[in-house]
């Protein structure tokens, strides 16, 4: 379902109904569907709401082909955007939604959030409720319900318990997959994204150049031998690249701008050219005299080694990639 505002409501059936004709009232029920949407209804609907974001038009006209002649199937940077937060309760999923809304909103490039929100669990008592209201909790916390300029979002009913690669293939037609995983929240990562799964089909050397997609796979790497190893300590594997791991992990966090009344902090925003150069000098090991925590305090993005530096403690809620 999505309210885009000025009174139009649009809506996915997943079971035969009646045809509905324009301008029909529509009355909420305040029940949620418990349906979860498959790779069938899921390839269907792609295509026809993002398009619906520009008409089916490309989103830039004046964007050059810069893959023109490659047989490889890379994604048209001109066609409108998709995005799913395939999503866990206990994740954070409505504050990672609402920044990148806020962050993206006036971007001349249309993008279409898909929110996979679970079915209601024990894991979170307040989604048994047959009262509760998403739209009322979003409202109240000053959130818009993420249809905002360039950005349009619809909420579906993902899946029951953590994702899994099964879970996740339904994603294939997606341009770009941010997972968030409750198990990274518990392992103090703010936000709970899960770089292992997290992909872009946009991360093609055609489009953002070989050096870029060389660090994202060294970033990866490091990644799953972190998780590797806090899965299994009994791997020991090599302390050096561990510490470079952790303190990759640490410089994913962000303070968060819709996160400034809770965290006390302001918001920052970090560009994509500073995120690759930070990535690539804690993996050639420029900061291995450094510990991992002084990853985490904003001023040391631009500066790690500044005087002080490597003493404040993990923020709630942050991020750091260029949207």
């Amino acid at each position: 379902m999505q309210r885009s505002g000025g009174g139009i409501v649009r809506g996915v059936a997943n079971a035969p109904i009646e045809p509905l004709p324009r301008g029909a009232t529509v009355l909420s029920s305040r029940r949620r569907s418990r349906t979860s949407i498959d790779q069938v209804q899921f390839d269907r609907l792609v295509p026809l709401l993002t398009a619906a974001a520009t008409d089916g038009r490309p989103s830039s006209e004046n964007c050059r082909d810069r893959h023109q002649g490659d047989r490889r199937d890379v994604p048209d940077p001109r066609r409108p955007a998709a995005s799913p937060l395939p999503a866990e309760y206990g994740a954070g999923t409505t504050v990672v939604m609402e920044e990148i809304v806020r962050r993206i909103s006036k971007s001349s490039h249309p993008v279409t959030l898909f929110v996979l929100i679970p079915p209601p669990s024990e894991i979170w008592p307040p989604s048994l409720d047959e009262n509760r209201s998403l739209a009322e909790e979003l409202k109240n916390e000053g959130y818009s319900e993420g249809t905002v300029g360039a950005v349009q979002t619809f909420f579906l009913t993902g899946v029951a318990g953590p994702w899994t690669a099964e879970t996740l293939a339904a994603l294939a037609p997606i341009d770009t997959v941010v997972q968030l995983a409750r198990a990274m929240i518990l392992r103090k990562n703010y936000p709970g994204v899960d770089v292992l799964t997290t992909r872009s089909r946009l991360l093609d050397d055609n489009l953002v150049g070989a050096a870029d997609v060389e660090i994202a796979r060294r970033v990866r790497e490091a990644i799953a031998l972190l998780c590797a190893a806090q899965e299994n300590p009994a791997l020991a594997p090599d302390p050096v690249l561990l510490a470079r791991a952790q303190k990759l992990q640490a410089f994913f966090s962000q303070p968060f701008f819709v996160a400034e009344p809770y965290t006390k902090r302001p918001g920052l925003y970090v560009s994509r050219a500073e995120a690759l150069r930070g990535c690539r000098e804690i993996l050639d090991g420029a900061h291995d005299d450094l510990p991992a925590d002084a990853f985490y305090s904003p001023a040391d993005r631009r500066n790690p080694r500044r005087p002080g530096s490597g003493l404040s403690t993990p923020r709630p809620f942050g991020i750091h990639f260029e949207i």
